[in-house]
Formats: C-alpha cells, structure tokens, sequence
C-alpha cells in the first residue's frame, strides 16, 4: 500500500505540473485552440472570451485541472483542444501501438544482451574467467543512436533490398525495422551491465564448489544469471517504460502512430488534454513496470533478501588486457587528432557549390548538406557535445546515488516515465530554448537509471552477512555505509554512468534539433546527424563522421574505465 501511495502521489504531481504548463510558459491557450479550430477568426479580445467561455478555460487552470481529473473515473480523459474530439479513442490506440512495438523491441534487447553475455556466461561456467573483457562492441551498440540506426535500416534492408517495407503499421513485417532499432541499443545496455556483474557472481564460492562437484556447465550459467539478475531487474523495467514513450524517432521516421509521437506532437501544439493523457498512461505504465521489477527482484533473492545472507558481489581481480589500454590511448589520441584538426577550419563557413561533396583534400571527411565543412564542425563541436555531456554525466550520477540511497523509487519510476523531449518542453518554455535549458532538462531525467541500479545494489549489500556481523559489532551507520556498502555499489553504478555519456550528449543534440538547445548553426554532433539525415543515401559521409564520433566516445569510455579497474585491481 505504501508503494503505491507513494507512486499515486507522484503521478498527481506531474500531472497537476502538466495542467499549469500554460501558466508556466505563459502562453494562452485560448490562443491555441483559436489557431487550431477557427484560423479565419482574429485573435480579438471577445473571439477569446467566447473560447474560454465555451471550453471553461474562463475558470482558470486549477479549476480546468479539476474538470479533466473528475472525468478520469469515468474513463473520460477530456477533449482534444485542437481537434475538439474525445481524447480516450486516439490515445488507447497509440498505447496499443506502443505497447506492441515495445515488446518487439524488448525480445530484441533480451536475446541480444543474452548474446553479448553468452562468452562470459560460458568461460565463467568452465572457471576459465581469467581476463576482463572491455565490451567495446556492447558499447559501441548502446551509443548508436536510435534515429541513426533507423534510418540505415530503413535505407539499406527496405529501399535498397525490399526486404521489409519502410514506413506503415499492422503486418508482422513492419515489426522488424523498428523492433531492431530501437532493441539494439537497449540490449547493448542490458548487456554491458549483465556483463559486468557475472564476473563476481563467477567469483563466489558457490560457483566454485559447483564446478568442483561436476555440475553441468548450463546449470551452473542459469545459476549465475539467476544471481546476477534481481540488480538488474530494475533497469529492465525502466527499458520497458523508455522503449514505449521514448520511441519519437523511430515512430516519426516509420509513420508509427505511437504514444511518444502522440504526446510530442500534443506538447509541441500545447494541446495539453493530449499531453496529459499521453503523460498519465506513461506513468501508470512506469508504476506497474516498476512493481513487477520489484516484485521479481524480490522473488529471486528469496528469503536471503531478509535473513542478511546474502553475500556481496566483489568483482574478482582479474587482470585487464594490455591492449584494452593501448585501444583507449589510440583512440583518444585519434579523436583528439581529429578534433585539432578541426579547430583549424572555418565549421561556419559555407561554399554553396560544394554541398554534399564527397571526401577530398580540401574536405577530408567531406561537406554538409550547406557546403559546410564535416571535419570543421565535428572539431568545433567536441567541447561543446562531449564536455556538456560529461557535466551533465557527473550531476546525473550524483542524483541517482543520492535518491537511489534514499530510496525515491516513486520518483524515480515518474522521471524515467517522461521523455527528455517532453522535459525539454518544459524547461524551455519556462526559462526560454538554450543550451543550459536543454542541460536541465536532460539532467532532470536521466538520474533515473542510476537511482534504479543503485538501490537495487543497495538492497543486496544491506543483505550480506558482513554487513550483520558490523552492525552487531556496534558500527554505525556511516562505517557501515563508507567501510562494507559503498565499495560494492559505487563501481558498477560509476561505470553505469559512464555508459551512459553518450546517449546523454545525443539526448543533448535532440533537443537541439527541436530547437530546445543550442541554437543553429553552432556545430553540435547530434545536430550534424539531425541535419543530414535526409542526404544519409546520397552522402553518408555528412551523418557517417558524428556517427562515428558518438560511437567512438561510447567505445573510448568503456576502454578507460576498463583500464583504470584493471590498474585498482593490481
């Protein structure tokens, strides 16, 4: 009861926040509805009268709250502002759609996280565990972005193969494009964590004791990710709620009649009936996603969640590779090259007859869709993409320890639930479109992650028998919290959060391009993408070069903190 109290509790918050969205970005929506239904009409003072008079706009926004919230028990979500059609239809629809493609799209991440974790889960089951693995290649997968990734799907296996159709809902064959682009970077996630909690589960002296019993080497892999699995159960709930209201992107670029879709073109029309009903599905949806990954997690730690027999996991030191730190050198001397190289030309400058030029000497990695120089505006664009991103990084991982400690489970279930974008709005029309603007917005969600993960982490360390023995030892809470929790939650959240960089300064870019963020024509890697994406068939050297700069700075993040844990562990 508790639980849901206190998710119930956030949801009316949001919701209220969502009902005083016009007050806060001091527009009219009587101005909105008059564009909307009665273009010919002149925006007079009376014309306005009569619109909020006949929409009961003239009662203010609390009491226009409280019209719609009095209908929700009736299954009556209100009115469309703009179309002035019920909201319920459209919007249970694109839930349905939604909901399809995010199962889709889970399949997807699961078999793949299964598939980048099957070389661990088999050389741990066989003790043959002896190197830390850097998981470039998950990384690289998880810094994609999904747009990117849609659209060369959509280009190479549907318009230039016919395999699958290109845009449309219904038929099963409509499924497969979208599903992969969107499961791709999830399961790369998924899998770079799972793969980072086995070796420690391989560690345990159950798993030696197995193997030394004669177990089969698939029981002793199912026991494994049977351990390492309730930690993880939480991110996997969050998935569930970002692959539905997160999916903008791939739905706009798949004629998709999603929810995401849905309440971005409702926020972006302040049409706020829409938006609060998009909102309130994605929230109910993060609760139940939330209790089922609470519940599950529960269920697969068993009594030992409350009888403190749990032991912890302490990753094993294993030695790193040595060319896990010669890659990161490598290539962060190769993306710093390029970035110098950069700063040295004009990323503003444009030659109109020579747009969408292909590599040459005068334009190494060629030029924009304005003639604009790629190697000019990725250098000019590094500070600003990638230090953004890491300050934005540093303040999410503090937030996300911070509430996963305190256990805001309600909070952050609702912070996971709303998009960035959606976010974005917000903060945008309160305190104006900019890049702090956009860094708010993007920060004001993205702690979730972090906060599910850590609490899990927490929860499992609190069960560990040292963690018993200290405090009947009389250790208070900050020694047992400094000297036996902490150091087994603050390294696999950290490079969680490192992880993460990449799909921040993307979120970052996305933004942007709605023109929430930097504005044009500052150079800014997502932007670069946004921009030429419609010329990726005809030049894909203009989307290739940010592409592959995010994906080398997802690949570049894994290799040091691989580095830096193989040299603790010395």
């Amino acid at each position: 009861m508790k639980y849901l109290a206190g998710r119930l509790g956030a949801l009316l918050a949001v919701v209220a926040l969502i009902g005083l969205l016009p007050r806060l970005t001091r527009t009219d929506p009587a101005l909105t509805i008059l564009h909307a239904r009665y273009a010919d009409r002149p925006p007079t003072p009376a014309v306005l009268d009569a619109i909020r008079a006949e929409t009961g706009l003239d009662g203010g926004p609390l009491h226009v709250l409280g019209a719609w919230a009095s209908g929700l028990p009736r299954g009556d979500l209100g009115e469309s502002w703009v179309s002035g059609q019920p909201v319920g239809p459209d919007v249970t629809s694109a839930l349905g759609v939604s909901l399809t493609l995010m199962a889709a799209s889970l399949a997807v991440a699961v078999l793949l996280a299964l598939a980048l974790t099957a070389g661990t889960l088999r050389r741990g089951a066989h003790r043959r565990l002896v190197t830390t693995r850097a998981g470039v290649g998950a990384a690289v997968l998880a810094a994609l972005p999904e747009f990117l990734l849609a659209a060369v799907l959509a280009t190479v296996l549907a318009v230039q193969l016919g395999w699958f159709p290109a845009l449309g809902w219904g038929a099963a064959n409509q499924f497969v494009l979208p599903a992969l682009a969107m499961g791709v970077p999830a399961g790369a996630l998924l899998g770079r964590l799972l793969d980072d909690a086995l070796p420690a589960v391989f560690a345990e002296p159950w798993a030696r004791a197995a193997t030394a019993h004669g177990m089969p080497a698939r029981r002793i892999a199912a026991h494994a990710l049977h351990r390492a699995l309730p930690a993880l159960l939480p991110q996997t709930g969050l998935v569930v709620v970002g692959l539905t209201g997160g999916a903008v992107a791939v739905e706009a670029l798949y004629a998709i009649p999603g929810l995401g879709g849905t309440a971005l073109a409702a926020a972006l029309a302040q049409d706020l009936p829409v938006l609060q009903a998009c909102v309130l599905l994605l929230l109910l949806l993060g609760v139940a996603a939330g209790l089922a990954a609470r519940l599950g997690s529960r269920a697969l730690l068993g009594p030992a969640r409350t009888d403190g027999a749990l032991p912890p996991l302490v990753a094993p030191k294993l030695p790193t590779r040595r060319t896990v730190a010669a890659g990161a050198v490598v290539l962060g001397a190769l993306l710093i090259a390029v970035v110098l190289t950069g700063l040295l030309r004009d990323p503003l400058y444009a030659d109109a007859a020579a747009r969408l030029a292909p590599p040459s000497a005068a334009h190494p990695l060629g030029t924009d869709s304005l003639g604009r120089d790629v190697l000019a505006r990725l250098g000019h664009g590094a500070a600003r993409t990638v230090l953004t991103a890491l300050a934005v990084g540093a303040v999410t991982l503090l937030l996300g320890l911070l509430a996963g400690a305190a256990r805001a489970g309600a909070l952050t279930e609702t912070a996971n639930a709303l998009p960035a974008v959606l976010a974005g709005l917000v903060v945008a029309g309160i305190a104006g479109p900019g890049a702090w603007g956009a860094a708010v917005a993007v920060a004001l969600v993205a702690w979730a992650p972090l906060a599910a993960h850590t609490s899990a982490l927490l929860a499992q360390e609190r069960a560990a028998p040292h963690v018993t023995v200290a405090l009947a030892l009389g250790a208070g809470p900050w020694h047992r919290l400094r000297r036996h929790i902490l150091p087994g939650v603050l390294p696999p959240v950290v490079r969680h959060a490192v992880l993460r960089v990449p799909a921040i300064a993307l979120a970052l870019a996305s933004l942007g391009f709605l023109g929430l963020g930097t504005p044009a024509p500052a150079p800014e890697w997502g932007r670069m993408l946004s921009e030429n994406l419609p010329y990726a068939e005809r030049a894909p050297w203009a989307v290739l070069g940010p592409a592959a700069a995010l994906a080398a700075l997802g690949a570049l993040a894994v290799l040091t903190s691989a580095a830096v844990r193989g040299r603790a562990h010395r």
